[in-house]
């Protein structure tokens, strides 16, 4: 399960990206972190911002909700969402568990 961790600006978890694959999706949990495949390149922040977008809809959150605090040049990425609880944001991801 991907852990997350409360914070004074919201909730941290982290993710792990696949820049430039066939397709944009949310591949599942490995390593205690949520795998996200963009097809965005990785340069001037693409791949970022794809993997922002698709956060935010697969969790059912806003944009504004969701922001890359850590790892902006890396794989390996820190996100913070605002604006929901720790136990509505485990049930969102845990339907990503079973991929």
């Amino acid at each position: 399960m991907v852990t997350i961790r409360e914070s004074k600006n919201g909730l941290t978890f982290e993710v792990r990206v696949t820049p430039h694959a066939s397709r944009t999706q949310i591949a599942g949990i490995e390593d205690e972190a949520l795998r996200v495949k963009v097809t965005a390149q990785p340069r001037e922040g693409e791949a970022n911002a794809a993997c922002v977008v698709i956060l935010a809809k697969s969790l059912g959150l806003k944009r504004g909700q969701v922001e890359i605090i850590s790892g902006v040049k890396s794989r390996k990425k820190i996100v913070l969402v605002k604006g929901t609880n720790i136990k509505d944001l485990e049930e969102k991801i845990k339907k990503f568990a079973c991929c």
